[in-house]
């Protein structure tokens, strides 16, 4: 059923270092404060463990714990759920974000850019595809975290509404990341939502979060507090993407090209 409009939670969150059981608890407990109705729910990157290189001590199959822990509240919260998990398949790991609907469908993603500068290149294995998940009569791009420094691969060629983004990113580079998400809206006219972890991490590096929505014109639709746990539901239009596509035109000039 086509849906207008789509409520999403933006649920910004410590993560507990290589511990998806501990994990799975607090996002429990943050997903069932979730009283308002919304059409997703968003979790940051590798939200069973932190961004950890060490992806033997996490890593889980389609068919383990986590997998089936969001299949349960999806349904039972009658919302999609998202997020990025370490997941071993054929010999390899990834940094996979899966999209886990209510009816137990899900949608996955392998990260595309793996992060050389931690070495994440070394131990995981880069996805090659783009995913554009259609849910509610929406499209949806979603991404992870180093990908959002690359506008080539995120390009609104697939007449996508919603450009995701979840992500461990630390606090030293934050500017980027509050500046990069504000110009992925702009220059794909599409809502674009970042979500980052909060805290610290085994190597001592700092989150501080900078969970955000923005509109096609680059608005800020959220005021989530920096550096601190917490869950903002944000209500995105069609009749604003419509609006503003039409007046506006800017993607009919967009530049045509094939990836490699």
């Amino acid at each position: 059923m086509e849906s207008r409009e789509l409520k999403v939670a933006l649920v910004q969150t410590n993560l507990i270092w290589e511990h998806p059981a501990q994990n799975r608890a607090q996002l429990t407990e943050k997903i069932n404060a979730i009283t308002d109705t919304v059409d997703i729910i968003v979790l940051p990157e590798m939200f069973t463990s932190g961004f950890t290189m060490n992806p033997e001590n996490v890593a889980e199959t389609m068919d383990g714990e986590t997998i089936a822990w969001l299949k349960e509240l999806a349904k039972a919260k009658n919302a999609a759920i998202t997020g990025s998990l370490v997941i071993s398949e054929n010999g390899n790991h990834y940094n996979r974000l899966v999209f886990v609907l209510p009816s137990g469908d899900i949608e996955t993603y392998d990260k595309k850019h793996t992060f050389t500068l931690a070495g994440e290149h070394e131990v995981y294995q880069a996805g090659t595809e783009k995913t554009i998940i259609k849910y509610k009569g929406w499209k949806i791009c979603s991404l992870i975290c180093y990908d959002l420094r690359f506008p080539v691969w995120a390009r609104n060629v697939d007449d996508y509404d919603v450009l995701l983004y979840v992500a461990n990113w630390p606090k030293p580079r934050v500017s980027a990341w509050d500046a990069l998400l504000k110009a992925r809206a702009i220059e794909n006219m599409s809502y674009c939502i970042g979500v980052n972890r909060v805290g610290l991490d085994a190597n001592t590096l700092e989150y501080c979060g900078h969970s955000a929505a923005y509109d096609v014109l680059g608005a800020q639709l959220t005021n989530i507090t920096s550096g601190k746990e917490e869950t903002e539901i944000v209500t995105l239009a069609k009749e604003h993407i419509a609006t503003y596509r039409s007046k506006l035109k800017f993607l009919d000039d967009k530049d045509v090209f094939t990836l490699n």
